[in-house]
């Protein structure tokens, strides 16, 4: 049976990121992913936004390592290269019943230490936006937009430079504790056994399936697998915006915005649905609900514009109604399992954290 140092399961951001730190501190290390490709679920149908921390709860790890992260990202970026633009973003009132849920919105970004989120009156939003209708609204100069491919891209490189395979389809079918670390039953067309001392379970969408196939691990301490489904759907021509423009926060979400990507194409979304299994076909006809929710912040917003683009999945942990869960790390310290890490519920702002995440990871494995 091989053995090696250090596996990680799921070849997504939070995984390669793990996997290059990991890497980096001189650990032996393979990826086991199940798909035949990199970051084929949430990693590559996500919005690309790199978010400022602005909307979670003060010191979660949501806030820490979002905040932690955005700058670290940023930095990574310009170092290796990666695609990315800080293009800003306005969050708009488009009434006045929503300007004390602005206010405590700058309140709470301030109190995650993004204090450079500033409040803007109708005029000053015009002079930057002139199609933008609002009464009011925040501006975040952090806030960008990045190749989230590349980003892998850049990730994997790191780490295959530092020593690291990639197994693709290579799916992780069952594992048991041993006296010498963890015995891993790896499927895919070569199955094999591989002994492992550390292992690191960064499946994303699957993470609790993962962690129940871990033969000896605590059930309890595997939370729900829910999925939230968002349709996205794409302008057909440009939008007049040079910037990300986001509604004030609705409940069960931040409403549908409008994002751009690096060419300049507009994109709205999303419209969160709750599924049972991962689908991402986009039904043409749920555009028809947009409209009217786009053109209160734009209304110039014309008939039969939107076309389905993409639909992303958020691997939640929490359910319908229920305020979105932190982020969760689950190391030996919760479930006394030496070598072990378990990362739950990783949603957005994962790509904006997964340098300060991974780094996490690592410092949680230095023993």
């Amino acid at each position: 049976m091989d053995s090696v140092d250090s596996v990680v399961v799921g070849a997504g951001l939070i995984g390669l990121a793990v996997a290059r730190a990991l890497a980096i501190a001189g650990r032996e290390v393979v990826i086991l992913e199940a798909e035949t490709a990199i970051g084929t679920h949430t990693s590559s149908r996500n919005s690309e936004v790199i978010h400022a921390g602005l909307y979670y709860p003060r010191d979660s790890r949501k806030a820490l390592s979002c905040v932690r992260g955005r700058e670290m990202l940023y930095a990574y970026c310009a170092e290796r290269r990666v695609p990315h633009r800080r293009c800003g973003k306005l969050i708009v009132a488009t009434h006045e019943r929503q300007i004390d849920e602005l206010r405590a919105l700058q309140r709470k970004a301030h109190a995650n230490g993004v204090t450079d989120v500033a409040w803007l009156d109708r005029a000053a939003v015009v002079a930057m936006e002139p199609a933008l209708h609002c009464v009011a609204a925040l501006h975040s100069p952090s806030t960008g937009i990045i190749d989230s491919h590349a980003l892998m891209l850049a990730y994997l490189g790191d780490a295959e430079r530092a020593g690291a395979m990639l197994a693709l389809g290579s799916p992780l079918r069952a594992a048991r504790i041993d006296a010498d670390g963890l015995v891993l039953d790896v499927g895919g067309e070569e199955p094999a056994q591989i002994r492992a001392r550390r292992l690191v379970n960064c499946a994303g969408l699957t993470a609790p399936s993962v962690a129940r196939r871990i033969a000896g691990f605590p059930g309890a301490r595997v939370p729900p697998e829910r999925y939230a489904k968002g349709n996205y759907y794409a302008l057909q021509g440009r939008a007049p915006f040079s910037r990300l423009v986001y509604p004030v926060p609705e409940p069960g979400g931040l409403g549908v915005h409008l994002t751009l990507d690096l060419a300049g194409q507009a994109r709205f979304g999303p419209d969160v649905e709750w599924v049972d299994r991962i689908d991402y076909s986009v039904d043409p006809a749920r555009a028809a609900r947009f409209y009217a929710a786009i053109r209160a912040y734009w209304p110039q917003l014309r008939d039969d514009t939107l076309a389905p683009a993409y639909a992303g999945i958020r691997p939640k942990i929490s359910n319908a109604g229920e305020p979105a869960a932190d982020f969760v790390i689950q190391g030996p310290a919760q479930h006394g399992i030496a070598g072990l890490v378990n990362l739950f519920g990783i949603e957005s702002p994962g790509l904006t954290a997964s340098l300060a995440l991974a780094d996490d990871v690592a410092d949680l494995l230095q023993t």
